[in-house]
Formats: structure tokens, sequence, C-alpha cells
């Protein structure tokens, strides 16, 4: 199974027809995320990229990609704090990955996911990169730092119910976190102020899943109110997405989980926004403040680079949906 699954995703990935995970923001989410973050930068670094905001649009779903081809890549993505930890505040599992490598084994961490951390090291290249002046290296590690500062701040990627499987609630993460941000995305706002300089990214990126880990009932909890009041024939319908028919939640169920969250998921992708930008600000910051205003990029397809961090693999291609 795993040999079929990576070629088929090695011919989705280049046929351009690769579907949707459900595990992630979305990658509609992820992009719009990306995007907003550039307005949020200062002048310093706005010009550089205001003019790249697609590349770092569409390639803010490179390591959802990467997810079904490379082992280590999955557990990037989240954590399963409930694991560790029963009740915030979090006392239980340390913070520095040392640390906790130290009370539980790496295996345990690898097992449970290592996003805060994943954080902080992609922040580090990103730093490194903006020193050496390495353009190309800047604009990629920038669109991927974004994409799993964005996961940190999804509470699906905090808990081992990850899709609702331990409480019969299976296909939550793409409802929460795909069919919502997509129906709704034009009625959210995003005046979310300007990038700050982070004097504690990995404190950040914690704040991060411990915010995300506080509203794992409120999503829960409100899913399975909606699924009770709706009527089976009224919970799905079919919409074409790549000229295909495709079954999705109604826009009805999808209203009133939507209206349960009371702002959830708007809150969320705005401090998820604000989040990105300033750790790409820090990250320039840290480098010196480099000027930046004339750089030229010249990226080139790059595939399946820098896969692992750290040597944190891991067996096997990632969950299961």
């Amino acid at each position: 199974m795993k040999f079929i699954g990576k070629y088929l995703g090695i011919f989705l990935l280049f046929s351009g027809l690769w579907i949707e995970d459900a595990k992630s923001w979305g990658f509609f989410a992820h992009q719009q995320i990306n995007k907003m973050a550039v307005f949020c930068l200062p002048v310093e670094m706005f010009g550089f990229y205001k003019t790249n905001i697609e590349y770092l649009s569409t390639h803010a779903v490179d390591p959802d990609k990467r997810r079904y081809l490379v082992p280590g890549e999955d557990i990037k993505h989240y954590i399963d704090i409930d694991h560790y930890e029963r009740a915030l505040p979090f006392d239980t599992l340390p913070s520095q990955y040392q640390e906790a490598i130290a009370k539980f084994s790496k295996d345990t961490l690898l097992s449970y996911g290592i996003v805060p951390w994943n954080i902080q090291w992609v922040l580090r290249k990103l730093s490194d990169a903006f020193a050496r002046h390495e353009v190309d290296k800047v604009l990629k590690l920038s669109a991927e730092l974004g994409h799993y500062v964005g996961d940190a701040h999804v509470p699906l990627h905090s808990t081992e119910n990850y899709n609702g499987q331990l409480t019969g609630q299976h296909g939550i993460h793409g409802f929460f976190e795909s069919r919502l941000p997509e129906l709704f995305f034009d009625s959210y706002t995003f005046f979310v102020g300007k990038a700050i300089y982070l004097n504690n990214p990995l404190q950040s990126a914690w704040s991060a899943v411990s915010g995300s880990y506080y509203y794992v009932p409120l999503v829960f909890a409100a899913e399975k109110m909606v699924q009770k009041a709706t009527p089976e024939n009224q919970k799905y319908a079919y919409e074409q997405k790549n000229n295909m028919p495709i079954k999705v939640y109604s826009r009805k169920i999808s209203n009133d989980y939507h209206a349960q969250l009371n702002g959830l998921v708007e809150q969320r992708m705005q401090a998820s926004v604000l989040a990105v930008a300033s750790f790409w600000y820090t990250a320039w910051v840290d480098a010196g403040q480099p000027d930046i205003s004339n750089w030229q990029v010249n990226i080139t397809p790059v595939f399946m680079e820098d896969s692992l961090q750290n040597s944190t693999e891991k067996k096997g291609l990632g969950r299961e949906e």
C-alpha cells in the first residue's frame, strides 16, 4: 500500500490533479493566509514579498504535498498535545526539544508530532538564508514556514482525535479546516495589524498550539450538535471541483456549524496571518535586516528538497484519513 500510495502521489503531483488534503487548513486557506500575511510586513520587506506574493501563496501548500511522499514530513504539521496534557496551561511536556526527548524519548515525540519545534527549525533556516542573501531559498522557506505556522493555529492539529475517529465524528477535519474557510472566507476581515518581533519564537509557536488546544472541545461539541440536528438528507451535496462532482457538506449544515463556532474559524485564520508575518519579520531582523528591496528571484522547480528536519525521520507516509 505504501508503494502504491507513493507513486499515486507522484502521478497526481505532476498531473496537476492533487486531491486536497483533509488534514490541513486546506489548500485554499493556507494560500490565503500566506497572501494576507504579506500585507502585515514593514515597508522594508513589503516590496520583495508583494512582488512574489503569488509564489508565496501557490507554494504555501508544498509541505502538504510532500506529506504523502516523504517519510518524516507528516509529523511536522501537528502535535497531539493531549497525549501528554489534560488541561491548560501545559505543564507536563517540556517546551524545549532536548528536554522533551529526555523526558519522553525521541520515538515518542516523533509518534505524536513536532510542529512547534519544526517552526523553530524552519525559522532558523530562513534567517540563515536572509543573512546569506540566498534569495530563492528565502522565498521557498517563507512559503513553507507560513504553512507550518498556520497549522499550529488549527485546533484539530493539537489532538489525537484529529479527524473525529475516536468520537464517531469522522470527517470533521475537512469540515472545519477546508469546507468552512472556502465558504465563508469572503466575509472575514484581515486588518490584524503589523508584524511584531518575536523575542521568543519557540514560545510563540507553543502559544499558537495552546490557543488551538483551548478550542478543541468547542470544535467537537458544535459539530456533534449540528450533525444531530440536521436530517440525513440535508447533510451533503455535490459540487463541481476540477470539473468533477464531489460530495461535500451542504451549505445548510455548514452555515449551522459556522454559526455555532461563533467566529472561531475567522479568529484562528486572523491569528495565523499575523503570526506568519511576525515569524517572517523575526527571521529578517535576526539576520541583520538585510536590504531585500532589489532582490531578484530565479526559482526553479524543486522536488522534495530538505524533506527531513534534524534527523526526525519517522516510518510511514502519514496518518490515514
